[in-house]
C-alpha cells in the first residue's frame, strides 16, 4: 500500500471501521455510477483519504466532506486548501442535523459514502429521516447487507430492513466491489447501492407507525406462518380480510408478503373493526 508521502497517517483506526477504497479504476467507477451533474450540492460520508472527493469535487457544485476522524480531517484541510467549493466537517454524521447546518429548508442534496458495516443500519436511517433534503445517495456497503436492502418476497434475504428502506425509498445495486479494493482488506466483497428517495409515501404518519410495528412483529417469528407470527399483534379478522380480498394463502409466511400487501393490511383496518 502507497501513502502520500509525509501527508497521510499510517495507521488506520479499526474502531472506527475504516477501509479505505484504493482502487483508482473503482474510484473512478463509483463517481461515474453518481451521475453527478454541476449543479448538485453532495454531501460525502467519511472521505478518509479524500480519493473519492476531488474525483466528485470536479463533477459538482459544492461537496461537504463529513469526517469523524480529526487527524483525517486535519490532512484533509491541508490537501484540498485551495479548493473553494470543498468543506471539510469534522463531525459524527450520526449526530449531524443536516437541515440547517448546512442545508436550505427547501434545498435539495445527493448523498455519497464508504459506509462502515457497524453503523450501516444507522446511518441509512438517518438519511431516511431527512429524506425531504435528499434526492439520492450513493452508498458502498458490505455486500450481504446491500443484498438485504433491495430482497424481494420470497427470497431468504427479505426481511424488516427491505421493507423499511424500500418503503421510503427505491433501492437499486448498480455493482459489487472485490474486497482486495480496500486497503485494509475487509472479509467480505461490498456493493455499490444506489437510494432514490421516495417523494410520495403510501400511508400517513399513524399508520405508518403501525406498519413498521407490524412488519417487525411478522419478520422476528419468520419462520412461523403470519397468522401465528401476528397473534395478539392485530386483530384476526384483518387477517382473513386480507387472505380472501387478495386471495393471498391463509397458511403463508412472513417473508411471501409484498410490501404492498402489509400496506393493504394496515389499510383493511377501517374495513373490519
Amino acid at each position: 500500500m502507497k501513502y502520500l508521502s509525509g501527508l497521510w497517517p499510517r495507521k488506520y483506526k479499526k474502531s472506527l471501521g475504516q477501509n479505505f477504497l484504493v482502487d483508482k479504476n473503482l474510484q473512478r467507477k463509483i463517481a461515474a455510477g453518481c451521475s453527478f451533474k454541476d449543479t448538485d450540492t453532495v454531501l460525502e460520508i467519511g472521505p478518509g483519504r479524500g480519493a473519492l472527493t476531488r474525483i466528485i469535487a470536479d463533477k459538482v457544485k459544492l461537496l461537504y466532506a463529513v469526517e469523524i476522524d480529526k487527524d483525517l480531517c486535519r490532512h484533509l484541510e491541508e490537501e484540498f486548501k485551495n479548493s473553494p467549493n470543498i468543506k471539510i466537517i469534522h463531525h459524527d454524521i450520526l449526530k449531524l442535523e443536516l437541515p440547517g447546518y448546512f442545508i436550505k429548508p427547501k434545498e435539495k442534496i445527493k448523498v455519497v459514502g464508504n459506509i462502515p458495516y457497524y453503523i450501516s443500519t444507522p446511518i441509512i436511517e438517518r438519511l431516511l429521516k431527512y429524506r425531504q433534503n435528499i434526492e439520492e445517495a450513493f452508498l458502498t456497503l458490505q455486500k450481504e447487507f446491500a443484498k438485504r436492502i433491495v430482497a424481494k418476497p420470497g427470497s431468504g434475504d427479505y426481511g424488516s430492513l427491505s421493507c423499511f428502506v424500500q418503503y421510503y425509498a427505491q433501492a437499486q445495486i448498480l455493482f459489487t466491489i472485490k474486497k482486495n479494493s480496500f486497503f485494509p482488506v475487509p472479509k467480505v466483497d461490498s456493493c455499490f447501492l444506489r437510494l432514490n428517495m421516495k417523494d410520495k409515501l403510501p400511508l400517513g404518519p399513524e399508520k405508518e407507525k403501525e406498519f413498521f410495528r407490524v412488519v417487525r412483529a411478522a419478520f422476528n417469528q419468520r419462520r412461523k406462518i403470519l397468522r401465528n407470527s401476528l397473534q395478539g399483534v392485530i386483530p384476526q379478522s384483518r387477517l382473513d380480510h386480507l387472505f380472501s380480498k387478495y386471495n393471498i394463502n391463509k397458511n403463508t409466511r412472513p417473508e411471501e408478503l409484498s410490501q404492498s400487501d402489509f400496506i393493504n393490511l394496515i389499510n383493511s383496518q377501517e374495513n373490519t373493526l
